[in-house]
């Protein structure tokens, strides 16, 4: 599996508020680690079960993250450094991933250790037609009494195949592999 991270900490990068709400009655934030009764409330969750079990898993009391966002889809659109897969198709998810902690949502270096770990773990896993990188971004943390500067990482996940099946099938064994490093990273550096 491929594996990497970098930090978007620039004026342009994407950035992350806690709590966030799409207008319109759209998407929202649903605090999954408190309450995992609001899982069926992602849609993304009953369209990939896999996706929903990964949340749960990261979102479980004895783990020391959560998630804040997350979406799926899939696409025949290769970029040139997706050659090495020699696919047709790639099946793409991303999910926001925060520390539970609160001193540990605002330290850079928690996250920047925790995303070097986790990337030296993964490129020990077998080799499989995946790619997946981690990114260091902003996030604004909200409260009733005021709005913190911290981090949280965005995750991407891409599985390829020769045709969407065979792509999504390669993506649920990344995700699988995955959820099992950053059990162990989380576990080691806490």
């Amino acid at each position: 599996m491929e594996a990497d991270f970098a930090v978007e900490l620039g004026a342009d990068d994407e950035t992350l508020e806690i709590p966030w709400a799409s207008p319109n009655n759209g998407p929202r934030y649903h605090d999954l680690k408190r309450h995992a009764e609001y899982l069926p409330r992602i849609e993304e969750t009953t369209r990939v079960p896999e996706l929903g079990q990964f949340l749960t898993a990261l979102n479980s009391p004895g783990s020391t993250l959560e998630t804040a966002k997350c979406d799926v889809w899939s696409s025949s659109d290769m970029n040139p450094d997706e050659d090495i897969f020699g696919a047709t198709h790639k099946f793409c998810s991303y999910v926001d991933v925060l520390f539970s902690d609160e001193a540990s949502r605002f330290s850079f270096a928690q996250h920047e250790q925790f995303v070097r770990d986790l990337v030296e773990l993964l490129r020990k896993a077998p080799e499989i037609p995946a790619s997946t990188e981690f990114l260091i971004r902003r996030c604004y943390y909200h409260s009733a009494a005021s709005t913190r500067d911290g981090f949280y990482i965005t995750f991407y996940l891409f599985g390829y195949g020769n045709d969407e099946l065979q792509a999504r099938q390669r993506w649920t064994v990344a995700i699988e592999l995955i959820e099992n490093a950053i059990k162990q990273t989380a576990s080691s550096s806490h």
